[in-house]
């Protein structure tokens, strides 16, 4: 394997950020096209221009998208229930990540993330001046990290995880990455296959402590499993399957094993939740061309003659899930590497993942050597297991206790990962 030659630091700065100048206005326009409304409007932080906090007090964390805001939220909680006295400046880089972080409403201040520029992120440091930054799971900015050191502003990677296909990703540019590395406080890392690709890329030893993923620490409040069965108790009793967090090229697979599932489960109900809000129209378009299909951002109510019901709403997956028999959770039909199977499993559903879910691959393999999951091949496989387990409640209620069981004997990562933080938060 050929690896880059040795660079000197000087060099490599140079690159990475002449790189980022030819690439900036590339990052404008996409920013300027598929940004949204909310960040349409807030598009002078992205370039750190966002208002200054006069806080004595100020912790960053920076969580990309929905789906670490999501991750976020329990330790968010437990940080301002310690640490009254602190102002959690949350930054996200996605429309969709923005408005998961509004649903936080007093427990954070919330920005979008500046752009990885050396000016840019020295300019928001300096008018934020945070204590600390907390990095969740697999962002990996070189000026951040870089402007942090030059600030002495301690950075924490908080569920770090680090793929097989990264890892090789990672491998071409070590110099890089180590890096990145440097300024790194400490790396908290979910699993000891995490730890050892860091060590493998240069990570100092002393810098990581296994954790465990805070996912497991999932919770959720009342409403959501009582407002689950609200839903479903209003389709009558039915079988009911979902399709969580799909992706172009996996919607299509998953209603052509809908159509085998309706071969042998005629009234089985599919719950089809795209991934990206931008394509639920598209999704829609799909499903209505085949099967009747109500929208759930129509207000109309499913019928006995429903096939499809389309989640195009944000925030209320695990309402969905929790109305659900079956739980397919997409990303992993295609070469997407798969989305987290802890939601279901919390919740105690049976949990089914395609075969790429090296994004979650501790987890998955857990899950299936428990019994609360199975991995399927393709739609056939998809449509044959679906269909199993609609008509057998029995083996349904036994995954369930069992993706549940491994939910609970995983727990205690987040408070292992506050334990580490204190030391920079105090």
């Amino acid at each position: 394997m050929h690896y880059l030659l040795p660079l000197t630091r000087w060099m490599l700065r140079f690159i990475y950020n002449l790189a980022l100048c030819v690439l900036l206005p590339f990052a404008l326009f996409k920013l300027h096209k598929t940004g949204g409304q909310v960040l349409a409007e807030r598009w002078r932080e992205r370039l750190g221009w966002g208002e200054s906090l006069q806080l004595a007090r100020v912790v960053w964390l920076h969580a990309a998208s929905v789906g670490e805001v999501m991750l976020a939220k329990p330790l968010i909680q437990e940080l301002k229930s310690c640490h009254q006295d602190m102002t959690i400046l949350l930054t996200t880089t996605t429309v969709t990540g923005a408005e998961q972080a509004a649903s936080l409403g007093n427990l954070v201040i919330h920005r979008s993330a500046p752009l990885d520029c050396p000016s840019m992120v020295r300019r928001f440091l300096e008018r934020t001046r945070p204590q600390a930054l907390l990095v969740i799971e697999t962002e990996r900015w070189l000026n951040y990290m870089l402007a942090c050191q030059q600030h002495s502003v301690p950075v924490v990677v908080v569920n770090g995880r680090l793929s097989p296909r990264s890892f090789r990703r990672y491998q071409y540019f070590r110099s890089f990455f180590r890096l990145w590395a440097e300024p790194l406080s400490k790396l908290l890392v979910q699993h000891e296959d995490d730890a050892q690709r860091f060590a493998a890329l240069g990570v100092a030893a002393d810098k990581m402590v296994i954790t465990g993923s805070i996912k497991f620490d999932i919770t959720f409040p009342p409403n959501v499993q009582a407002g689950g069965e609200t839903l479903r108790a209003s389709w009558g009793k039915r079988p009911v399957w979902i399709a969580a967090s799909t992706h172009k090229g996996e919607d299509e697979q998953v209603l052509q094993a809908f159509r085998q599932v309706l071969s042998s489960v005629p009234d089985a109900l599919l719950m089809l939740v795209p991934r990206h809000p931008q394509r639920f129209d598209a999704v829609a378009a799909l499903c209505t061309s085949e099967f009747v299909t109500v929208r759930r951002s129509s207000g109309v109510d499913v019928t006995p003659d429903t096939q499809v019901y389309l989640g195009d709403t944000m925030g209320e997956l695990p309402l969905m899930l929790a109305a659900a028999d079956v739980a397919f959770v997409g990303g992993s039909l295609v070469e997407i590497g798969g989305h987290n199977l802890l939601e279901p499993a919390a919740l105690g559903k049976p949990c089914l993942s395609g075969p790429h879910y090296f994004n979650f691959a501790d987890i998955t393999r857990q899950l299936v050597a428990q019994g609360g999951a199975q991995v399927v091949q393709d739609a056939q496989e998809l449509a044959a297991l679906v269909s199993d387990l609609l008509q057998n409640e029995a083996k349904r209620a036994q995954m369930g206790k069992a993706a549940n069981a491994v939910v609970l004997a995983n727990r205690g990562a987040l408070q292992k990962t506050l334990q580490e933080l204190e030391p920079f938060l105090s």
